[in-house]
């Protein structure tokens, strides 16, 4: 396979045009699931909803199973969707619409009697903190070989995501005059946060890059009300692997002073290995195109930290796009790139 002469099929075009088409935020998948029902079956797939809502479609028979976990929500906004300039426009291009499409494409592509089991699933709500796809999943399928659909770049492999801690704080007291110099609660906010800063720069020390820990200030405000003076906070924490996250609650409610901590959103970090034939059949296809491949460990979460540490199979992250485009309002995807994504999937499958 090589780079020269792939030509995107007119029915991969329709099918990524209609998929952008059909707003989808998470918890409203299921216009999109029965169309990609739909799509799948006409393209000989077996295709059902199963009872989470996600989308299903199988080809193939074997005691080999590959499976391609993409999703099907997004975050909200809902962008034209329009062709221009060799680009697709529309929420969800890159994350991750356009991965699934090329998922979907695959497997459709692969030739009839494959012998092995190829499972196409459109989770839902991957863009929240439930995961309700692939949580649903879990113990249902115990596949050989694993691809997540997200945004990697055609040449490119995604191996880990960092964790995930969401922390709501807040701290409550009477109120006082002004004139005294007691701390109002915005003041032991505001301490609260500066401690965990401290904290998170003490841990970073001598680490870099995925092995940071990092956190954000989401939201802050403060109130008054009668005789009671309140402030509420809530903080974001991306965990690299190594550090547990019992550990990390632990260490943050010893820091809160007189405030309360609530925490949630809770992902696992997950780093998969490189040493394994999945891997090497994607650099070898990579390499094949003309591509020179490389792998990649993002900050954010995927369903990559649901299924990964539980399936313990061979498992990367891949799908067309420059992930820097996720969530923004100029997402679109550059269709000779689908193309490719495409083609190279199918003849991994093919060779696993």
């Amino acid at each position: 396979m090589s780079a020269d002469g792939v030509e995107l099929q007119e029915q991969d075009i329709a099918l990524l045009q209609d998929m952008l088409a059909i707003y989808s935020p998470s918890t409203q998948e299921g216009e999109l699931a029965r169309y990609l029902v739909g799509a799948m079956a006409q393209r000989g797939l077996r295709a059902t909803i199963d009872e989470a809502g996600n989308a299903v479609g199988e080809c193939g028979e074997g005691e080999t199973t590959v499976m391609l976990l993409g999703h099907m929500d997004t975050v909200p906004g809902f962008i034209p969707v329009r062709i221009e300039g060799g680009r697709i426009f529309g929420r969800g291009a890159v994350d991750a619409k356009g991965p699934l499409a090329t998922f979907v494409a695959a497997a459709a592509s692969l030739p009839a009697g494959l012998d092995k089991r190829v499972v196409v699933i459109g989770a839902v709500e991957e863009e929240t903190r439930s995961s309700k796809g692939a949580h649903y999943i879990l113990e249902r399928y115990r596949p050989d070989y694993v691809v997540v659909g997200e945004p990697s770049g055609w040449d490119s492999l995604t191996l880990g995501y960092k964790g995930r801690l969401l922390a709501d704080f807040s701290v409550q007291k009477r109120a006082s005059h002004s004139a005294r110099r007691e701390p109002t609660a915005a003041e032991l906010a505001v301490a609260f946060w500066n401690e965990v800063l401290a904290y998170v720069q003490a841990y970073n020390r001598a680490r870099t890059g995925f092995d940071t820990l990092d956190v954000a200030l989401d939201r802050i405000r403060s109130s008054n009300q009668d005789f009671s003076d309140r402030a509420e906070a809530t903080l974001g924490f991306r965990v690299p692997p190594g550090l547990e996250l019992a550990r990390l609650q632990q260490d943050i409610l010893g820091l809160k002073g007189p405030g309360s901590l609530d925490f949630y959103g809770q992902a696992i970090p997950f780093r998969a290995g490189k040493d394994n034939r999945l891997v090497r059949l994607f650099l070898q296809a990579i390499r094949q195109a003309g591509g020179h491949p490389s792998f990649k460990l993002k900050t954010g979460t995927s369903d990559m930290n649901v299924v990964g540490p539980r399936w313990a199979a061979p498992i990367l992250a891949y799908g067309p796009g420059d992930s820097s485009l996720d969530h923004t309002p100029d997402e679109h995807l550059e269709l000779a790139e689908y193309a490719l994504a495409i083609c190279l999937l199918a003849s991994v499958i093919r060779s696993l």
